[in-house]
């Protein structure tokens, strides 16, 4: 995959994707293993909006995570399963095995007749199970539809409903920290308004007892047991749908957005590689849940594409107590971990009694996601994780991108805290006021949006486009529109200041949320803040 090495080749590389975006992504994308390469690499309109990438292009996702490795990385761990209790075994998957474990799965789908377009909802823990049935979905030309399993029965009622799924794959419970999550009975009462549903293929985990709905509900294994593991993966367009994942939206009922198979890919796996400087003999922590997007890129597709080691961690970061993580780094010799600033925070007020046991000299980068980490945070975590060795990678990005935007590459752009600091090559970002004229020079801040499509911006929300058009293209004519506010200062380095929806205007100057959380964080007695908006009737 294209590697930067240094800072001067991102300054070249950036400016080659600037000038000919189309044979820069061209060049990228024919690293990938296609059937058919495509006849046009873009084409894009942001007013209505219509965005396509690699036109016609035909190949499956799945044979460039799985297949194309087997005969170089077949016996190379792909994961490593880390259980909630510290006492149960870990599991690890070979490449081989994996590929072999989702062609199972793709046989059991394709036998309750789960066809190509067909929507499956796949509600579980933290498992590999998780990451197979994902896998065999996009196997077989099925677009999944990964729901959080610690949302209530009603939220996920309202996902299955929205894109109508067919079957939903669950587990009969989940350990969380102290707690035995009722999963599946969390499905049952889903499911009492959802009789679309045909199938329900139930993975056991805890043991608890469940009830099984004859006809409708099957044991993972016992399906497993007799599925062939071998599956030709089915022909898929670059354009095909590979997910749909609901972002709550700020109001109202849930957005299903939508993201294709060719920009996906070939955008997840570059940023993958480029931002963390992965090599090959490295072991990967992203400690999201697949539930989020940060999951989808960056546990399941980036990782494997990019023929990668990567650990799953089921449990919680405070249990059995907030040493767990570091436990973690030490047992597996972790070299990338990539975690959220909100995490980093609790382990941080938990204390330095938790840090110090353990050595954490494995570690090569760090990384942040989720939202704008704080200065304090930022420091404590280079200090005391990193040992002021290990890059900080802070990452902006949102479920609607696909990938990551802004981020230092690790060990290569210069960092500051709080800083997400340059764009990744092909991304092309402004600063506009509230009337949308361009805000230019450094030292200045506006509202975030992009000028030109990468390949793994956000295609529609699933079956209300003109919602997609009004939430992201509509404010500002021909820009995609983040939702976010930012500042460039005098280096050209880019800032999140939070959600442009929740600022207040203080003679003239903006004050967003990150902005206001860090104050409140530098402070000696504060140990936790979170700042959100509220309306106010005269402003």
């Amino acid at each position: 995959m294209s590697r930067i090495t240094s800072l001067e080749q991102y300054h070249s590389e950036y400016k080659k994707s600037i000038d000919n975006p189309e044979a820069f992504w061209a060049d990228i994308a024919s690293e990938f293993t296609w059937k058919k390469k495509w006849d046009k690499v873009l084409d894009w309109n942001f007013s209505k909006p219509d965005i396509k990438w690699f036109v016609n292009g035909k190949f499956n996702i799945t044979e460039n995570c799985l297949d194309r490795h087997l005969a170089t990385k077949g016996d190379r761990i792909a994961y490593t399963w880390e259980a909630n209790d510290p006492k149960e075994a870990n599991v690890t998957l070979t490449y081989r095995q994996l590929y072999e474990e989702v062609c199972r799965f793709s046989n059991v789908l394709k036998k309750y007749n789960v066809k190509k377009g067909d929507r499956v909802c796949i509600y579980m823990p933290m498992v590999p199970q998780a990451v197979i049935a994902m896998l065999a979905c996009a196997r077989i030309g099925a677009v999944h539809s990964v729901v959080f399993a610690g949302f209530s029965a009603n939220s996920l009622a309202g996902r299955i409903q929205d894109c109508d799924c067919k079957v939903v794959v669950t587990s009969d419970g989940a350990y969380r920290g102290m707690k035995d999550i009722p999963i599946k009975a969390v499905v049952d009462e889903a499911l009492e308004t959802c009789p679309g549903v045909e199938q329900v293929i139930v993975y056991k985990r805890t043991g608890t007892a469940v009830n099984m709905l004859p006809g409708r509900d099957y044991s993972w294994e016992e399906e497993m047991k007799h599925a062939s593991p071998q599956c030709p993966a089915e022909v898929m367009d670059s354009e095909d749908l590979l997910f749909i994942l609901y972002t709550s939206g700020s109001t109202g009922k849930p957005k299903g957005v939508v993201h294709t198979c060719g920009g996906y890919m070939v955008y997840t796996a570059y940023s993958f590689e480029n931002v963390f400087q992965y090599s090959e003999k490295d072991l990967f922590w992203c400690t999201a849940d697949v539930g989020w997007v940060t999951g989808h890129s960056y546990i399941v597709y980036g990782p494997l594409l990019a023929g990668a080691s990567s650990l799953i961690f089921e449990g919680i970061p405070t249990w059995p107590d907030p040493g767990r993580f570091w436990q973690v780094i030490d047992k597996h010799q972790v070299n990338i971990l990539y975690t959220a600033p909100t995490a980093i925070r609790a382990l941080e007020a938990a204390g330095l009694e938790y840090v110090k046991p353990y050595k954490l000299d494995s570690l090569r980068v760090l990384g942040s996601v989720g939202e704008p980490i704080n200065e304090e945070a930022w420091n404590w975590y280079n200090t005391h994780i990193g040992k002021n060795r290990c890059p900080i990678v802070d990452t902006w990005w949102q479920t609607e991108t696909g990938g990551i935007l802004i981020s230092p590459l690790a060990g290569i752009t210069p960092t500051k805290p709080g800083f997400a600091t340059l764009p990744l090559p092909g991304i092309q970002p402004l600063l506009v006021d509230d009337k949308g004229k361009e805000i230019t020079g450094n030292g200045v801040e506006g509202n975030l949006c992009i000028r030109f499509p990468w390949p793994s911006i956000i295609r529609t929300t699933y079956g209300d486009h003109d919602r997609c058009r009004q939430a992201y293209f509509a404010t500002y004519p021909n820009l995609y529109f983040t939702g976010d506010g930012c500042r460039r200062d005098e280096d050209g380095y880019y800032r999140i200041t939070g959600r442009v929806d929740d600022v207040i205007n203080v003679s003239g100057h903006r004050i967003g949320t990150a902005e206001v959380e860090n104050a409140i964080n530098m402070h000696a007695d504060v140990v936790e803040s979170a700042v959100v908006g509220y309306p106010h009737d005269i402003k």
